[in-house]
């Protein structure tokens, strides 16, 4: 090992020791622009599905993947404008009225329009394993995000405690097929959108996003969130909004730093009873308590370190966080991994409940103002 890999393992170790840098288990709190408020859970239900996955506006209608199925919404009703053989896990419009679609994580498919029953163009290279979003790039390509390249989709739960970094950034040539890797070793990859010269990617389990430059360049552009980011959408105005599907707490940082106990509770314990984070929670009574006064009179407390939680974060141009939505640890639309605006409001997928919500924005501002 020459000088360059001996400098990074020595901090590496006397991190673990002190407990200090990526060895913490200190958790940012909610403050500033992320300052908590109950806005994502008094948003009004639009509908519930039975499998949500993914939202998108495009050419001013909204589309939701649901399982199998893409759907366009129109007010409290959807009608199905495409079935497929498996789940969606991602999907976006693309120039010309276009349709990419993610399939199981590892394939895309590509559609000459939105609505129909042609097979489309399959893209399946590059290893693709996790494959849960996609977003038209500058220059014609497709972006997609790759989470893992060794857990499926599914199950990005035994990706996070076995503290993966294999998420990548691909380029795909929507014409040719070509998959080219614009970045790799990300530490679960979740989201991506154009950013001027840049592109924007969820870092999962490093709670931040980074910026990929030319030449596949990576700089933290928000860092030290106390969430886990996920999909994003542009903003109408610029920016873009920012998804988040759970929160941290200091539990779950301190068992990520524990191989032993990590390595056996993923052997002996029921995946639903491991200590991680979840989309949904308070469903039962097996789950893993997170202490500091849970529940008080029997009445959960919406400062509980929270097992799950729901979040949007609104993003100016230079990625810097102005105000955010929230459902805290007492309401039900957690597991936030999608949001879309259009026409004034933002329609928000909370995952765990398995519903799509609305805000409109005017109302939502004034609110965050009183």
């Amino acid at each position: 090992m020459g000088e360059v890999g001996v400098i990074p393992a020595l901090e590496d170790f006397f991190d673990r020791i002190l407990g200090r840098g990526d060895a913490a288990i200190t958790v940012p709190t909610f403050d500033g622009s992320l300052k908590p408020n109950q806005l994502l859970e008094r948003a009004e239900v639009v509908a519930e599905f039975a499998e949500p996955e993914d939202i998108g506006c495009i050419d001013d209608v909204l589309y939701l993947a649901d399982g199998a199925v893409l759907r366009r919404c129109a007010g409290t009703s959807s009608r199905e404008v495409r079935r497929f053989e498996r789940p969606v896990t991602a999907f976006c419009g693309l120039p010309g009225g276009r349709l990419a679609v993610a399939l199981g994580g590892t394939e895309v498919r590509v559609f000459g329009a939105i609505e129909g029953t042609d097979a489309g163009k399959v893209i399946s290279g590059g290893g693709m394993c996790a494959v849960n979003a996609l977003a038209p790039g500058p220059d014609g390509s497709l972006l997609a995000t790759d989470g893992s390249a060794n857990e499926p989709y599914q199950d990005w739960a035994r990706d996070l405690l076995n503290r993966g970094r294999s998420g990548r950034l691909l380029a795909i040539n929507p014409e040719t097929g070509a998959v080219n890797v614009k970045a790799s070793g990300l530490h679960y990859a979740f989201g991506v959108a154009a950013a001027a010269s840049d592109v924007l990617v969820s870092e999962s389990w490093r709670h931040r996003l980074v910026a990929v430059g030319a030449g596949g360049v990576v700089r933290s552009a928000l860092d030290h969130l106390p969430v886990y980011p996920s999909r994003m959408a542009p903003a109408s105005d610029g920016g873009f909004w920012v998804t988040a599907f759970t929160a941290r707490t200091q539990l779950f940082e301190f068992v990520l730093r524990e191989a032993g106990y990590r390595k056996r509770m993923m052997k002996e314990v029921p995946p639903e009873s491991w200590v991680i984070p979840r989309l949904g929670s308070g469903g039962s009574f097996h789950e893993p308590m997170q202490g500091a006064h849970l529940k008080t009179m029997g009445v959960v407390k919406p400062w509980a370190p929270p097992r799950s939680y729901g979040l949007v974060i609104r993003l100016a141009a230079d990625f810097s966080p102005m105000f955010s939505f929230h459902s805290r640890v007492d309401g039900e639309n957690h597991g936030v991994v999608a949001a879309a605006e259009l026409n004034g409001s933002l329609y928000v997928l909370a995952k765990g409940p398995k519903r799509l919500l609305r805000l409109t924005l005017s109302e939502a501002k004034e609110a965050l103002a009183a």
